[in-house]
């Protein structure tokens, strides 16, 4: 017979059914314990991973910035100490030059009593007209013969400066005696001069020879002093001293010039820098 759509023949008996292969019980178990056991494991280890993340922190080591705060700082390098200042001599030295007692005792008070403050200085012998130049250290540099006022005092006339030289009176024609700041700086002629008293119109030059009846150049070649009052008040001195020795050491940022009286004691002009040299200089 033929067969039907389904593939079998009516004439057959139908197949069997097939029957499913059973599992047994006991492999069934073992699949669940399973299960069970690795969800158990799995939520262990994540309710443990919080303990187990501090603990590990906990045993990590500090980091170095950390420790670098307890460090102990490095010792504190100590201060090069400033060099001492140049000692203060406290004398004048002269080498072999003859001087006069005033001039001696006067540039003793001034290194004795630091009165300079470290500059150089000139100091002016009316009596002996002659200029002598010292360094800061004391030290006698050279000395010359000077012209100086005509008139012997110690004093000058109030507002003599500011007159026109044709009406300063031959009596008024003084060298002030004193402590002077001597700054460098330039005449009417526009040449170079040492103030010692500008308002005075008091400086330190070059001796000018513009009147050949005065004879100044002769007289600054004599052997005596009598001769050497001349000026209106104004030190003059030779050419080759003034650029050689007085310009080079004042020129640029003066000094001090004292000048000695002649009619006064040296007290009465000097009495601050006896005072100072009893003192000793300051520190």
């Amino acid at each position: 017979m033929l067969r039907a759509s389904s593939g079998y023949y009516f004439s057959d008996p139908p197949p069997p059914k097939p029957v499913a292969e059973r599992v047994p019980e006991t492999l069934r178990e073992r699949a669940g314990w399973a299960a069970q056991g690795l969800a158990l494991g799995l939520a262990g280890a994540l309710l443990a991973w919080p303990v187990a993340t501090y603990v590990m922190k906990q045993g990590r080591p500090a980091p170095a910035a950390s420790v670098a705060k307890h460090v102990s700082p490095s010792p504190v390098q100590p201060i090069a100490q400033a060099t001492a200042p140049v000692p203060r001599t406290g004398t004048a030295d002269f080498g072999k030059t003859k001087v006069s007692k005033q001039a001696r005792q006067l540039a003793q008070w001034v290194m004795a009593g630091w009165d300079h403050n470290g500059r150089p200085f000139a100091i002016l012998d009316k009596r002996q007209a002659r200029v002598l130049v010292f360094n800061a250290e004391g030290k006698l540099q050279a000395t010359t013969p000077v012209l100086l006022g005509y008139a012997a005092g110690d004093d000058s006339v109030a507002g003599i400066g500011l007159r026109p030289i044709a009406e300063v009176k031959p009596s008024e024609r003084t060298t002030p005696a004193g402590r002077f700041v001597a700054q460098p700086g330039k005449n009417a002629s526009h040449e170079d001069v040492l103030w010692v008293d500008y308002e005075a119109a008091v400086s330190m030059h070059r001796v000018r020879p513009t009147n050949p009846a005065e004879r100044r150049l002769e007289r600054l070649a004599s052997p005596t002093p009598a001769d050497n009052r001349i000026s209106f008040g104004c030190i003059n001195m030779p050419v080759r001293f003034f650029e050689q020795t007085l310009w080079p050491t004042f020129g640029k940022r003066g000094g001090i010039v004292y000048v000695l009286p002649e009619k006064k004691s040296m007290e009465q002009v000097f009495g601050e820098q006896m005072r100072r040299a009893k003192a000793g200089p300051s520190a």
